[in-house]
């Protein structure tokens, strides 16, 4: 008796930029930059090194104001 294979996963729905959520990156000055800090600070976080996560906090908060 044969299996059925289990269904393909579908495309994103969520629109990416640079690498990561559009979201993450609208309303920075350079969502470039925004970008490979976001890449740079996962990449730290899942090789369990110290990150300063109040420095990180910091720039997305003031990012945050810029996008209203």
């Amino acid at each position: 008796m044969r299996r059925k294979k289990p269904p393909k996963k579908g495309k994103r729905t969520q629109p990416y930029s640079h690498g990561v959520p559009k979201k993450y990156t609208a309303g920075s000055k350079s969502p470039k930059a925004k970008a490979a800090e976001i890449k740079r600070t996962a990449k730290a976080y899942k090789a369990g090194k110290k990150i300063d996560i109040k420095a990180v906090e910091r720039s997305r908060v003031a990012q945050g104001k810029r996008k209203k």
